[in-house]
């Protein structure tokens, strides 16, 4: 891949992930609020607790979709791959995603689906622009002589 697509793609899946992060809030927040009105349980459970649960969960992923893009964002800005940590959240926000979008295709629609490809694609590309590989700083690799 081209040293110049690095720095756009890690960007672009951090402001993707950033734009995301308050939407995963708000669907939950109408999920809790369906909860809440409709006073619904499950197997007995008291509805006050799925609906504090309900808005955990979407602030605890709000929050973790936003770390996510703060790591892409910084690996955009420095020019470097995100350390171990950084690669292990990116990596498992790619796996959600993808998970997500095999539900969402069934319950949602393909456009759902689609988006949630994009947004895993873009994670992935950077994970794989950033690879193994790839170093700050490091001169380029001399290209082998021409044969005679």
């Amino acid at each position: 891949m081209a040293e110049v697509a690095r720095r756009p793609i890690a960007l672009v899946t951090g402001a993707v992930l950033l734009l995301e992060a308050p939407g995963i809030v708000a669907v939950n927040a109408v999920m809790a609020r369906f909860v809440k009105v409709q006073a619904m349980s499950l197997d007995g459970m008291d509805p006050d607790v799925m609906y504090t649960g309900t808005w955990a969960l979407g602030i605890a992923s709000g929050a973790a979709l936003a770390l996510c893009a703060l790591v892409a964002l910084l690996a955009g800005i420095r020019d470097r791959r995100p350390g171990r940590a950084g690669r292990a959240l990116l990596i498992g926000c790619a796996v959600v995603h993808g998970v997500l979008g095999a539900v969402t295709v069934g319950l949602i629609g393909w456009a759902a689906f689609t988006f949630m490809m994009l947004v895993l694609g873009l994670i992935v590309l950077t994970l794989v622009a950033y690879g193994k590989g790839y170093e700050a700083g490091a001169d380029p690799r001399e290209e082998a002589p021409a044969p005679a």
